[in-house]
């Protein structure tokens, strides 16, 4: 048993009606999450990276208020290194403060989010075209080994799903890292990356938007190595128009549905 574990049973020791076997559960569960950690890491990035990574797969759902206290006991970290996490998400566009109400995970309008995919449309398309221009061969080619990579990924081969790694594992950020303009990565590859990451994960199960987006990666990495930055910037920004449709065809839909009288279809 860890000091952390041992220093909590010995605070506790006096009381005896407490539960230890219930004491010892909480301890099981707090402990991974207070000390598996690389030595590099400090308590509030493992924190802030484990929030993270829950807020853009939506295990932490859009509109969720964020309890401080709850976040607490479940990562087991005190109040300061939490604040400092909290912080950093607000930054990254994941947390928004509402007043009198506290920090929230973001949940984008309709409006909100086709002006996000407006942002992309223009500003990846602009990446695209200096990637094919500025990418030399090795990374082209490590653009083509993470093509390779999605296509083994058993949820796209099943259609229901698209590979959602991040960083180099991210089709989308490697061309934006070989565009090698600092500026527009710092923007798109840092502000705005895990926002989009956030809604590119939760409209790729769309039916058939898998396998759609794959050939459009494909014939994108084909005008990149053709060298050909116009062609390369025009496949990008469809690209993104045609997810940016997808999104106004979901909200749609999902009018239409609220629309509908029970009992009719």
């Amino acid at each position: 048993m860890s000091i952390y574990s041992l220093t909590i049973r010995a605070e506790i020791a006096n009381f005896s009606t407490i539960d230890f076997q219930g004491v010892d559960n909480m301890l099981q569960a707090l402990e991974p999450a207070t000390i598996a950690q690389d030595d590099s890491e400090t308590l509030s990035e493992n924190v802030f990276r484990r929030i993270q990574a829950a807020i853009v797969k939506g295990e932490i759902a859009p509109g969720s208020k964020i309890s401080e206290p709850e976040l607490a006991r479940t990562y087991g970290i005190s109040r300061g290194p939490l604040r400092e996490a909290i912080h950093r998400l607000e930054g990254q566009r994941l947390l928004v403060r509402v007043p009198h109400v506290g920090a929230r995970v973001v949940s984008l309008s309709h409006a909100e989010l086709i002006e996000l995919y407006e942002i992309r449309e223009s500003l990846e398309g602009m990446a695209c075209r200096l990637a094919a221009e500025r990418m030399s061969d090795e990374d082209i080619a490590e653009l083509r080994q993470v093509l390779e990579t999605h296509e083994r990924d058993e949820a796209f081969q099943a259609g229901v799903g698209y590979y959602q790694q991040e960083g180099d594992f991210d089709f989308h950020y490697k061309i934006i890292q070989g565009s090698g303009n600092r500026t527009l990565t710092q923007m798109l590859c840092g502000e705005l990356y895990q926002l989009v990451r956030m809604y590119r994960i939760q409209f790729s199960a769309t039916p058939n938007r898998p396998h759609q987006a794959f050939a459009e990666h494909h014939r994108i990495l084909d005008a990149i190595a053709d060298r050909d930055g116009e062609l390369a910037e025009l496949l990008m920004r469809r690209h993104i128009g045609a997810s940016k449709r997808n999104i106004a065809r979901h909200y749609q839909d999902g009018a239409q549905q609220t629309a509908t009288p029970r009992g009719e279809s």
